[in-house]
């Protein structure tokens, strides 16, 4: 979400008309306008589970095809590969004759049943769009395996951090020789977010440089490989596992 936000306010200041489709979050429903007169519409559609939408091709159409011609759209951009708003917009704007363009932030697999289901979806929704972006080299590797994409139609735009948002105090004064530093690590203990590698990368890290200490918030399926590599490498005193952040303290 903030990802689509972001995206959209640093196009509207390049004078482009931004409108945001997604489905409705409880009583949050009809149209909304957010920071600096972003318009988002907040489908009607039947909320099943986890903020998910089942597949509603047909009932979808009407109110999608409503949006694109008062809005008077010329190219409809998806997100996430697993979100079936996203699969049939992109869908209903190909049949419209509108350009399209799909965002893939995530990596999946390519044997457990969940990733193989999503995998077949998306190369079905993706048969007719024409580009697609990946936010690292990896997930576009990933992305033209899983679609059966033409690589030359998939472009890396890496995610980034606006400088301007996060100031260092110039008054910190660096870590000097021998003083603990500490590689903070928030995210989601699941696969698609690299938490194998990360397994592979911390002993090695802590073998390297005896300073280096790490702080993991966050849980997952992935939190038990990380338990396993501090007690297998014996590394408890230098990896904390803070677990997951209560909703109420966000």
């Amino acid at each position: 979400e903030m990802h689509m936000w972001s995206l959209g306010q640093s196009l509207m200041e390049l004078g482009h008309k931004v409108i945001v489709v997604t489905h409705s979050y409880g009583d949050r429903k009809g149209v909304r306008y957010m920071t600096n007169g972003l318009k988002v519409y907040y489908a009607p559609q039947l909320d099943i589970f986890d903020r998910a939408t089942p597949p509603l091709l047909f009932t979808f159409f009407p109110l999608f095809r409503d949006v694109v011609i008062r809005e008077r759209i010329n190219l409809v951009a998806g997100h996430q590969a697993n979100s079936m708003l996203m699969a049939e917009a992109l869908l209903h704007a190909h049949t419209m004759g509108l350009k399209t363009c799909f965002t893939d932030h995530s990596l999946c697999g390519f044997s457990d049943v969940p990733s193989i289901g999503i995998n077949k979806i998306l190369k079905f929704t993706l048969s007719g769009v024409d580009h697609a972006i990946a936010v690292s080299h990896t997930c576009r590797e990933n992305l033209v395996l899983r679609a059966a994409l033409d690589p030359r139609a998939v472009s890396v735009i890496p995610n980034a951090i606006d400088p301007m948002q996060f100031t260092p105090d110039p008054g910190w004064p660096s870590p000097q020789p021998g003083e603990r530093i500490f590689v903070v690590v928030m995210s989601r203990l699941v696969y698609r977010k690299g938490i194998d590698l990360l397994v592979d990368v911390i002993p090695a890290v802590c073998a390297r440089y005896p300073n280096v200490h790490f702080i993991i918030g966050g849980d997952g399926p992935k939190r038990l490989p990380l338990e396993e590599m501090c007690e297998r490498h014996q590394l408890q005193d230098r990896i904390e596992m803070l677990g997951a952040v209560p909703h109420s303290n966000v």
